[in-house]
C-alpha cells in the first residue's frame, strides 16, 4: 500500500469519502475534528463516543469499527486536505465528561503514542470565521 503523502493523498481511494465528510461537516461548523470525520463516516457510533467521552472505554480505537491502518490513513487524509482548503490546526485537549476535578485526560490509543494522539487530537478551524 503506498504511503499517504501530500502529493499523492487524492489518489487514495478514501479521499472522496473523506472529502465529501469533511466539506459536509463545515456546512454546520467552522471546525472539523477526526472524531466527526470517523462519526460521519460511520466508523464510530455516538453511543461509543458518549461511552468514552464519560471514561466507560479506555481508549477511542477500541471501538473505531476500522482496522488502525485505514483509520490512520484516514487521519493523514483529513490532514492534507484541510492544509489544502486552509483550514488552521488547533490542538485540542479532551477531558473526560462527569462531575468533579479528577476527569483524566482521555486517550485514543491503546499504545498511547504521542503522533497517533495528536493525530487524532487536532481539530481544523477556519481562519476567517464570519
Amino acid at each position: 500500500m503506498t504511503k499517504i503523502m501530500q502529493k499523492n493523498y487524492r489518489k487514495d481511494k478514501f479521499y472522496p469519502k473523506v472529502s465529501k465528510a469533511i466539506h459536509a461537516i463545515l456546512e454546520n461548523e467552522n471546525f472539523v475534528s477526526p472524531v466527526e470525520i470517523f462519526l460521519k463516516l460511520e466508523y464510530l457510533n455516538k453511543k461509543d463516543v458518549e461511552n468514552w467521552r464519560f471514561g466507560r472505554i479506555p481508549y477511542l480505537e477500541k471501538v473505531i469499527k476500522c482496522n488502525l491502518s485505514k483509520a490512520n490513513r484516514i487521519l493523514r487524509i483529513l490532514k492534507f486536505h484541510a492544509q489544502d482548503i486552509d483550514l488552521k490546526e488547533s490542538h485540542t485537549v479532551y477531558k473526560q465528561w462527569g462531575k468533579g476535578k479528577n476527569r483524566n485526560i482521555l486517550r485514543f490509543s491503546k499504545s498511547h503514542d504521542k503522533n497517533v494522539e495528536n493525530a487524532y487530537s487536532t481539530h481544523f478551524v477556519r481562519k476567517n470565521l464570519k
